[in-house]
């Protein structure tokens, strides 16, 4: 006796896709949560000075940091090293509205533990790093680091 097979109709099962949407937004997620966006853009040229001791800051949130340096575009902004203040350059004397503005973003708690970090150029005066540090002192951040790069040997 011949056996009868019956024919499948549309070769192949179809996939499964219910799941795809909860799948994409949690691959949405995590990039969200672990991507981190470039806060500053960078105005003037900085080439760190060399150390011999350097520590890694423990907690970047709680510092603030002053860049130092000649400007990108000297062009337009001379070739004097200025001030840059998140992405806008400025003064000595608005470095105390600065610090006042940066503590105000903070927990506080977290006040009497911030930082000041001055990212300065090798080539900066020492008289420029000394008007900012007096303007830190009227604004009473007295936790000051200094940015550098490890000596080669």
């Amino acid at each position: 006796m011949a056996k009868f097979r019956r024919e499948r109709k549309g070769g192949q099962q179809k996939l499964n896709t219910s799941s795809l949407p909860d799948i994409v937004f949690m691959l949405l997620f995590f990039f969200m949560v672990a991507t981190s966006m470039k806060e500053v853009t960078m105005m003037v040229k900085i080439k760190s000075p060399e150390a011999t001791e350097v520590t890694k800051l423990e907690q970047k949130s709680l510092v603030s940091y002053i860049y130092v340096g000649v400007p990108l575009n000297s062009r337009k902004f001379g070739s004097e090293p200025r001030i840059q203040l998140n992405d806008a350059y400025a003064s000595v004397d608005d470095i105390e509205n600065y610090i006042l503005q940066e503590r105000e973003g903070m927990k506080e708690a977290d006040r009497p533990k911030m930082t000041v970090s001055i990212k300065a150029d090798s080539d900066v005066q020492m008289g420029t790093i000394t008007d900012i540090k007096q303007a830190l002192r009227k604004a009473q951040a007295l936790k000051i680091s200094y940015s550098a790069r490890k000596a080669t040997k």
